[in-house]
């Protein structure tokens, strides 16, 4: 099933260049099996490496991950230990593989509410996997959509202060400009696991036109043949950016 699709992708040929995931569903999936909602998040690691896996499989130029939000600073002390625990085993486990695949690693968010421990180890990782040419992974950390937005705009205003820009050439490619993705394309497909449908703060300028598709899949049973099968849905679609086709 999964090579059949992946051969279907590729004999389609219009593969998205990014494709941004919410990972949602690791407390339900523990939740369903009578178990602490930071066993849900440790098994959502072997969907890391699935999804990261097929992207290169299919041929992706970036994969955006949704890891943790700022909202997620507001969980449980004890759950959020673990998931920067998590991290950090993320990187150890996952760093040469990832330098071996050709997978630069970048992350985004505010990443000065990290602890010393997990900011070491996004430094490390990034650093580790710095040149990768066959696949752009960015996790997401301590990130909100509004917050990089608000950060845009007092990056701009400051900008304005020093008279290194006037108001009036503020426009959407200056603002782009001052995102954490400056200089990559924004999604072409947005993919939210667990059956939820809003996208929850999450890269709300890039995601203008970014195509989305809703899987009932909990995140820690999401594989590759999950991947391959929102592209291939994707593939089948009429992106129009606002426009009309003509008749």
């Amino acid at each position: 099933m999964p090579s059949d699709l992946l051969q279907d992708i590729k004999l389609c040929g219009r593969i998205p260049r990014h494709v941004a995931i919410i990972m949602d569903g690791n407390g339900r999936w523990a939740r369903q099996r009578g178990l602490a909602r930071t066993r849900g998040h440790a098994a959502g690691m072997k969907a890391v490496r699935e999804a990261v896996e097929g992207a290169v499989e299919v041929g992706l130029e970036i994969l955006t991950l949704y890891a943790f939000s700022q909202e997620n600073w507001n969980r449980p002390q004890r759950e959020i230990a673990a998931l920067m625990s998590l991290l950090q085993r993320y990187v150890a486990k996952e760093q040469e593989e990832l330098k071996r695949r050709g997978v630069e690693v970048a992350v985004y968010g505010d990443l000065d509410r990290l602890a010393p421990g997990p900011r070491r180890a996004v430094r490390q990782i990034e650093e580790a996997t710095r040149g990768g040419r066959v696949l752009r992974l960015n996790l997401m950390i301590s990130y909100s959509g509004r917050a990089e937005l608000v950060r845009a705009a007092r990056l701009l205003a400051e900008r304005v202060r020093r008279g290194e820009l006037a108001p009036e050439d503020i426009d959407e490619a200056a603002l782009a400009a001052h995102l954490y993705t400056a200089g990559l394309p924004d999604p072409d497909l947005l993919i939210r696991t667990s059956g939820e449908q809003r996208i929850s703060n999450f890269m709300l300028w890039q995601l203008a036109y970014t195509e989305l598709y809703l899987t009932p899949v909990l995140w820690p049973d999401f594989r590759r043949e999950h991947l391959f099968a929102s592209i291939h849905e994707y593939q089948k679609r009429e992106r129009r950016f606002g426009r009309v086709t003509a008749s």
